[in-house]
């Protein structure tokens, strides 16, 4: 057996360090939305297609990322698209108008989704045994923790820059730490032992063009909705059956020609617990994902607010989150399923006591008083992310490790696109009824997907405790 990469822990230092950034830049952007208006003199909807447009590319680009990694090499895939972050990132901050923004943000959440996939991909390559799942677990808390803690970077750094200008430092702040990166990168990240095969053997464009249609039926509605009218594109929705049953049958006739699939389908049907994490995965971030957008909408506009004001009353949130990430990830090699039952528990009792709080407490104290709730939320949250990436990725071969990521993290952003699409419709539409009311109604809604999740995540874990016992009778009769 080969010894270990002496610098692997580094190595995932730099590549999650990395991740945050891209990850980050989903929920950070949230807050700084009034002051992108303000400076750009941009419509509504040109600024909700800055946060949608990143995440429609990102969920499009997030398997071919993942293939291209296990074709070309961790590394290369890194350093290309980590790269191309950076220059986007730049050109996010130095748009003259509300145009070159949304272009800007869009090549930025195509680079993102390139990169996202090498994080889960390296951890396959460099980790063994109880080291892996130690691995997944900080991979899972850096999901976690960059989605929950978007808002509070975002206030602080429209804080320290101003309301007018410091939306520009949302995204100049990626150029420094990106850079950095690089750099470490360049040092620590191991090269491939192989040698760069040809793309056209090796990539399954047909597959690939298939599969970015179907998402994009799906996402490119959910978007338009979001930024105030999808009209006809919901014809999209409709096909999006057609393109994802052309998608598997070819994708079947690739693997039956000895070929290479873009995303080989036995990873949902002979790799145990793949597609019942990734479908809690998804669901979850239904629920989890609109959450920091709708808290965020209430203390501004509801409560007045200023955008870091907003940031500090749910890092209880994210606080919780952080910690109990770290934790969950040394949990789940010895409890597995039942953390994350737990943790949805926890969330769903939060953000119920949260949906209370808001109706019962006077507004100048809503604040405060939704604290403690919003901690317990963040602690079932932190044990949610981390320990189902570890579940669902542990059984993948090396081989296919970046597409399995790249199909994980697809999930999750539609799950993303989707919830937050729900949620905002659910959060608008009830604001005549007063801003509490309309808060609470919309956290009752994030709790039916966290319900669901719960369903997904018992089964799983009866089914992983049926499986266990089946694998000790023979033993026993022996």
């Amino acid at each position: 057996m080969s010894q270990p990469d002496p610098h692997r822990w580094k190595a995932l230092a730099v590549s999650l360090a990395a991740g945050f950034m891209s990850l980050l830049d989903v929920s950070i952007v949230n807050v700084a939305l009034p002051s992108v208006q303000n400076g750009l003199h941009a419509s509504a909807g040109s600024v909700q297609w800055i946060v949608s447009g990143y995440a429609l590319t990102f969920g499009l680009s997030l398997v071919a990322g993942g293939r291209l990694g296990d074709v070309l090499g961790r590394r290369v895939m890194f350093l290309v698209s980590l790269t191309a972050f950076v220059l986007t990132s730049a050109l996010a901050g130095a748009a003259p108008n509300e145009v070159f923004l949304i272009g800007a943000r869009l090549l930025q959440g195509l680079a993102a989704g390139l990169l996202t996939p090498q994080n889960s991909g390296l951890i396959q390559d460099l980790f063994r045994g109880a080291e892996r799942g130690k691995a997944f677990g900080l991979l899972g808390a850096t999901i976690g923790i960059s989605t929950a803690t978007g808002p509070v970077l975002g206030g602080l750094i429209l804080a320290a820059f101003g309301d007018e200008q410091g939306w520009r430092w949302v995204f100049y702040v990626n150029v420094p730490v990106g850079v950095l990166a690089f750099v470490l990168a360049l040092r620590w990240l191991p090269r491939a032992d192989r040698g760069r095969p040809a793309l056209r053997d090796e990539i399954d464009h047909v597959g690939a063009f298939l599969l970015g249609v179907t998402v994009l039926d799906v996402l490119l509605p959910i978007v338009e909705t979001e930024s105030g009218g999808a009209g006809w594109l919901w014809l999209l929705a409709a096909l999006t059956p057609v393109f994802a049953v052309l998608f598997v049958r070819w994708e079947r006739r690739v693997a039956a020609r000895g070929g290479k699939p873009l995303l080989d389908l036995r990873l949902f049907t002979e790799v145990s617990g793949y597609s019942s994490g990734l479908l809690l995965g998804s669901v979850y971030f239904c629920g989890f994902a609109g959450i920091f957008l709708v808290m965020s909408l209430f203390l501004q506009k509801g409560l007045h607010y200023t955008p870091l004001q907003s940031g500090l009353t749910v890092t209880p949130f994210a606080l919780g989150s952080s910690i109990m990430a770290a934790v969950a990830g040394r949990l789940v090699s010895r409890l597995g399923r039942k953390v994350t039952v737990a943790g949805l528990g926890l969330i769903t009792i939060g953000l119920a006591a949260v949906a209370v709080v808001v109706l019962l407490a006077p507004q100048d104290m809503i604040g405060g008083a939704i604290a403690l709730p919003l901690l317990v939320a963040g602690i079932g949250g932190g044990a949610v992310i981390s320990p189902n990436t570890t579940l669902t990725l542990e059984c993948v071969p090396n081989r296919i490790a970046g597409v399995a990521g790249g199909a994980l993290q697809t999930g999750q952003r539609i799950g993303t696109a989707i919830g937050t699409a729900v949620l905002a419709t659910v959060f608008y539409s009830a604001t005549g009824a007063g801003f509490p009311a309309a808060v609470s109604m919309t956290l009752w809604c994030a709790i039916g997907f966290m319900l669901v999740a719960i369903v997904i995540a018992v089964y799983e874990l009866r089914r992983r405790a049926g499986a266990g016992r089946a694998a000790v009778r023979p033993a026993a009769g022996d």
